[in-house]
């Protein structure tokens, strides 16, 4: 496990926990408003928690950071529950356009994000992702993925922020959700495969290590 956990103990804790905090706060009597705003403090805090104990942040997380921090800072100063569902799914959206650009560039993104599930903490294989990080193939299947989760989180972004203007806000608490979950399955399904040739890659590669 990395330091940040496994995606699925991070989608239960910066979405299966905000939602419950939402709707245990709304029946309790609390507005949309304050239920929403409290609801995105999980996930902040924990955000902030991690920098601080571990004083390191991928390109990733760098980026989810500030757009929650600018999302809360927003939303707070608008008052408006409308902005307050559009800020995560905005935030994504940025995050998707940073994925997808930095595609292009000599270090995608998602590289560091997918390192830990290919080489599974085994010193042959990190190894052999170090021998192959730099050769065109191992790079083009990096940026291929990093293509793949970009585009996703852009589209998954447009759908809620056009759903947070348009459909009742009760509707989209639960609907946003919905969209991210089932967009985030996808990614891991189609950019899991893709990753998997450069998993093949460093098993072929991989050589035991012998103790000088």
């Amino acid at each position: 496990m990395t330091k940040n956990g496994s995606p699925l103990q991070t989608l239960a804790i910066e979405i299966a926990v905000p939602i419950g905090v939402y709707y245990g706060l709304h029946a309790l009597g609390a507005s949309v408003f304050l239920s929403l705003a409290l609801s995105g403090v999980v996930p902040l805090a924990r955000t902030l928690y991690q920098f601080a104990k571990y004083r390191t942040l991928n390109g990733l997380a760098l980026v989810v950071l500030v757009t929650n921090v600018v999302g809360m800072l927003l939303t707070f100063v608008s008052g408006d529950a409308r902005m307050m569902i559009a800020k995560d799914s905005i935030g994504s959206g940025i995050t998707g356009l940073v994925i997808l650009v930095s595609a292009f560039t000599a270090a995608p993104i998602m590289t560091k994000t997918i390192q830990p599930f290919l080489t599974r903490g085994k010193a042959e294989n990190e190894a052999a992702w170090d021998r192959l990080a730099g050769t065109a193939k191992f790079l083009g299947i990096m940026r291929r993925t990093s293509v793949i989760w970009g585009i996703g989180f852009v589209l998954e972004s447009a759908a809620r922020v056009i759903g947070a203007f348009t459909l009742p806000i009760e509707t989209m608490v639960w609907l946003s959700t919905v969209i991210f979950v089932s967009t985030f399955a996808v990614l891991m399904v189609v950019g899991g495969k893709v990753a998997e040739q450069a998993g093949k890659l460093i098993v072929a590669d991989a050589r035991p290590l012998v103790a000088a």
